[in-house]
């Protein structure tokens, strides 16, 4: 029950919301989170962290990088069907839309984790 109640915990959060619907797309690091939603790092972390307490997410390291994405392999088949359900919730919400495509038009520079507009 404790689980349950985490992960719930965890997708009551507009910030956390919109980070699964970055995610849903593909593989973010700390700093893309960052750019996109146009928060602090302490704000990302946070909240990336929330989502990754809670089972959601798997966490990459790649050098000083930490790369987080949806764990799809590793949820248990029922938080699987909730992940692809807040997907579907966002589908055609305005933020969300505007997010999808900020992420779509950013690119890391390695090796320093900075994000810059697409070319």
């Amino acid at each position: 029950m404790r689980e349950l109640v985490k992960v719930f915990k965890a997708l009551s959060d507009e910030t956390r919301l919109r980070i699964l619907n970055l995610l849903l797309e593909r593989e973010c690091c700390v700093c893309e989170v960052m750019q996109v939603l146009d928060i602090s790092q302490t704000r990302a972390s946070r909240n990336l962290n929330a989502l990754y307490d809670a089972g959601l997410l798997r966490l990459r390291r790649q050098g000083l990088w930490a790369l987080y994405s949806i764990d799809k392999e590793n949820l248990r088949d029922y938080y699987t069907e909730l992940v692809d359900a807040v997907g579907k919730g966002l589908a055609g919400n305005p933020i969300a839309a505007r997010d999808r495509v900020r992420l779509k038009s950013t690119e890391r520079i390695v090796p320093n984790c900075i994000v810059v507009a697409a070319r």
